[in-house]
């Protein structure tokens, strides 16, 4: 009954719903009484030759009276509890929904997409039920289950009634047994179900490389693997749950049983009528209810409880980022200054940045190049503080950025990441994805900055063109350019461009660029890139290698260097060269 106790914060919220729907349960409940006690009635009335017509319409007329009343009180409860359950698992998955936000990308590094959704989806319907059936079989099993049996007792025989109720603590005994074996098997089957939900995300996001590589048949068997698994853990918990039906109705035939038997002798002894005895065993009958909801009540529980444990693991973990208490509340503007002695990376060895120092003053743009893993996404991650954890300091206008608070940080920021997500929407939601109410001639004005405009009035439905999920409509490059729109339409303090002109064509590139220079003049702009063509009208240009500055200047300073800058660039001179070549033959 744990997690009941967990949830008593929610049962507080909702305590005017509870104590309705609880109220009009035990109403009902006692409604029941009555059938059986006038059927008894009506029996001995028959058998001793007393039944007029006037007293069975009367008798009639209450049964139809209480079962109208019941039919509108299961209404009532049904609508307080089942209702506030709902309420329930929509409070837990906002929660769940906001923690995730929240988060930093190392919590998304030791954590699968397809485990955070089970979480959201089966441990939520879980906790769900506990909230609604569970707390309405705990009332409804404690009420019904008194008032009969203090009805069968009071008005019938509590000898008989002590009689019938001997094999009940056995019951009681054993389903709490089945309980506490049921609440592992579930948390192991709920695990599983994890698994199996990262593996169908995985499969179904990569599933253009799948069939690229023809790995159909090893995914399916691997996906098969995983769903016999995820059976076969569930098979565990059905042999416990199978369990539960029945040890009640074998518990409550023995109940039978002896009731008819004492009951037989009691009436040969004038103790109870035979009515009394057919009352009694209808009692019976409707006690049979409340110990199957005792079952039902410690499998929902249990279930419950390790899902509700789950959550709470969850939601427990604590963002890795967080503002400081006196948090500048502020937009950042100004020089940007890097003074990073050393960065590493959650759960990584080797420093991803070493010894990094250098000023970017407002209005200029910086081009950070270097070969894959040199370190330039890592300055652009510390810069949009996904990750704090390094030696020496970053200010951004004479203020470090650990000082501003993150949402003032992140909204003067426009970032185009390597990665280009865009969402299963139109490509004009996508493009005003940070102000979904702008006008549509500034939509317009950012694609065609972005040099998409052109592309996007050739789609049949134009703006409104539906992309598909993560753009899966597009191309590479125009998923590059959707992505620079977006970001350009924020007109950001600052903006970040993480190789995201790889997938286009050097026309494009440098009329992008050109764009970007136009309309930057007085922004600071920080691009990162293989190609030297998109970095090299940059202000300052610094060169990476293994974390480290090796080399710093402008592009003709650093061609007079003749250092590793100016290699790459005479190769990247030849590449052209060659690729040019390559067309004059064709």
């Amino acid at each position: 009954m744990k997690v009941l106790w967990d949830l008593g914060w929610f049962f507080k919220e909702r305590k005017k719903h509870y104590i309705i729907g609880i109220i009009t349960l035990m109403f009902v409940a006692f409604l029941q009484l009555a059938p059986p006690k006038i059927i008894g009635m009506i029996v001995d009335a028959v058998t001793e030759d007393e039944l007029t017509f006037h007293m069975l319409t009367r008798w009639m007329i209450i049964l139809a009276v209480a079962g109208v009343l019941m039919y509108g009180g299961r209404y009532v409860w049904r609508t307080m509890i089942y209702g506030s359950s709902v309420y329930l698992a929509r409070t837990l998955r906002q929660q769940l929904f906001l923690h995730f936000t929240k988060m930093s990308p190392s919590f998304y590094q030791r954590r699968r997409v397809g485990d955070l959704m089970a979480h959201a989806t089966n441990d939520i319907n879980a906790v769900q039920q506990t909230a609604g059936m569970g707390i309405l079989t705990l009332a409804d099993s404690l009420s019904t289950g008194g008032f009969v049996i203090l009805t069968m007792a009071f008005t019938i025989s509590w000898k008989l009634t002590l009689i019938a109720l001997i094999p009940i603590p056995f019951m009681v005994l054993l389903t709490s047994y089945y309980g506490r074996l049921l609440r592992k098997r579930f948390r192991v089957a709920q695990e599983a179900f994890s698994d199996l939900n990262d593996k169908t995300q995985e499969s179904i996001s990569g599933v253009k490389v799948l069939k690229t590589f023809g790995q159909q048949e090893e995914d399916i068997a691997e996906f098969t693997d995983r769903s016999k698994e995820v059976v076969d853990k569930n098979m565990h918990v059905a042999r416990v749950d199978a369990l539960f039906d029945p040890t009640i109705a074998g518990i409550f035939a023995i109940s039978y049983v002896l009731s008819f038997y004492f009951g037989t002798q009691f009436i040969l002894a004038g103790d109870i009528t035979i009515g009394d005895l057919i009352a009694f065993t209808a009692y019976l009958g409707l006690l049979t209810w409340p110990m199957l909801a005792i079952g039902f009540l410690f499998n929902i529980v249990e279930r419950g409880n390790a899902s509700y444990t789950r959550i709470l693991s969850l939601l427990a973990v604590e963002p890795e980022i967080q503002d400081r208490s006196n948090a500048v509340k502020k937009l950042p503007h100004g020089d940007i200054v890097f003074a990073v002695d050393k960065f590493t990376f959650p759960d990584d060895t080797r420093p991803a940045l070493r010894n990094l120092h250098f000023t970017l003053k407002q209005g200029e743009t910086l081009g950070i190049v270097g070969k894959t893993g040199s370190g330039k996404t890592a300055i652009l991650k510390v810069l949009m503080r996904e990750f704090d954890g390094y030696t020496g300091s970053i200010t951004y206008g004479g203020i470090p950025i650990t000082h501003y608070k993150k949402e003032c940080l992140l909204q003067a920021i426009g970032y185009v990441p390597q990665d280009h997500f865009l969402f299963s929407t139109t490509l004009a939601e996508n493009i005003a994805f940070t102000n979904p109410q702008i006008d549509q001639e500034k939509i317009v004005a950012a694609a065609k900055s972005a040099h998409i405009h052109e592309d996007i009035l050739s789609f049949s439905d134009g703006y409104e063109t539906l992309v598909g999920e993560r753009g899966v409509s597009l191309s590479g490059g125009q998923r590059q350019r959707v992505s620079i729109a977006r970001a350009l339409l924020m007109d950001p303090e600052l903006l970040l461009l993480d190789d995201s002109l790889s997938a286009v064509d050097a026309r494009t590139e440098e009329a992008i660029l050109h764009s970007l220079k136009e309309q930057r003049k007085d922004k600071t702009t920080i691009i990162t890139s293989h190609r030297l063509s998109a970095i090299q009208h940059a202000h300052q240009i610094i060169v990476m290698d293994e974390g480290e500055i090796v080399e710093i200047g402008d592009h003709d300073s650093l061609i007079k260097q003749q250092g590793i800058y100016k290699e790459m660039y005479d190769l990247q001179q030849l590449e052209s060269i060659v690729e040019q070549g390559g067309e004059a033959i064709e």
